[in-house]
């Protein structure tokens, strides 16, 4: 079991910047591909990025590449999301995932296995 826990949501202007963090707990955390995604109000969750267990493997969504960066950090148990030049479009709940490493890197919500409950971005116009 993997527990995650997602953090740096708030409230910011369009055009400003965000790093949310994504704490792991539970098993060997370097064993799982980590993703991050995002559901804005009655739409459906949508991938955002995904990064392999050893960070040489990344894939974003296409309309994001430029502005939105996942690392990871295996020595603290984290993954990261460094959110650039915000739009008000950017508003959502984001989340962390994670599904084991010898699967193919997701950017299906199905692919995962593990979910944190969210934090809560919202770009101001």
């Amino acid at each position: 079991q993997v527990q995650l826990v997602e953090s740096g949501g708030g409230l910011v202007q369009a055009g400003d910047s965000l790093r949310l963090s994504c704490a792991t707990s539970g098993r060997t955390f370097s064993k799982y591909a980590m993703g991050w995604f995002r559901q804005a109000p009655g739409k459906e969750r949508e991938f955002v990025a995904a990064i392999n267990w050893s960070g040489g493997m990344i894939h974003y969504l296409d309309s994001l590449k430029g502005r939105f960066t996942i690392s990871r950090e295996n020595a603290k148990n984290t993954v990261n999301l460094q959110m650039n030049s915000l739009k008000p479009e950017d508003t959502a709940v984001y989340y962390c995932a994670a599904h084991g490493h010898a699967r193919p890197l997701g950017t299906r919500k199905y692919a995962y296995d593990y979910w944190g409950q969210g934090t809560q971005v919202t770009v101001s116009s």
